[in-house]
């Protein structure tokens, strides 16, 4: 079961890290997308969220405090679904049906990662391979 779950971590991780990634190879269109959806300082912004989208996906893939890497996934995809995939204010529908498929993708990610969390955290659970253990005990 060890694979099992070091695969299916790297697999989750490789979404992430592939998009952190692109916040740096792309960051002027991405700055654009952010400056249009009026988040504030979005230079800053993106380049931030990038930098965490990288570090927290390496975390969770390498098994480095992966339940910590986690949350910040869960948190992270939880805000850009609701700041970055607005779909209510959307008055174009093919706008509104592309931003609700974004919304919802975001929002389930954010609850694989909550899950992927819970399970790191909990004292007996095993996760596969790691290379640290979990920063909390739950």
């Amino acid at each position: 079961m060890d694979i099992a779950m070091l695969v299916g971590r790297i697999l989750f991780g490789i979404v992430f890290l592939t998009s952190g990634l692109a916040h740096f190879a792309k960051t002027d269109a991405m700055v654009g997308y952010a400056q249009f959806k009026k988040v504030p300082a979005a230079k800053a912004a993106v380049l931030l969220s990038g930098l965490l989208l990288v570090l927290a996906s390496v975390s969770v893939m390498l098994g480095v405090v992966a339940d910590l890497g986690a949350l910040v996934l869960a948190v992270l995809t939880l805000i850009m679904a609701l700041k970055m995939h607005d779909f209510w204010a959307q008055t174009d529908p093919q706008a509104k049906q592309t931003e609700t498929i974004s919304f919802w993708k975001n929002v389930s990610m954010a609850g694989a990662a909550l899950f992927i969390f819970a399970v790191a955290a909990t004292a007996d659970s095993n996760i596969g391979w790691t290379l640290t253990d979990s920063l909390w005990s739950l």
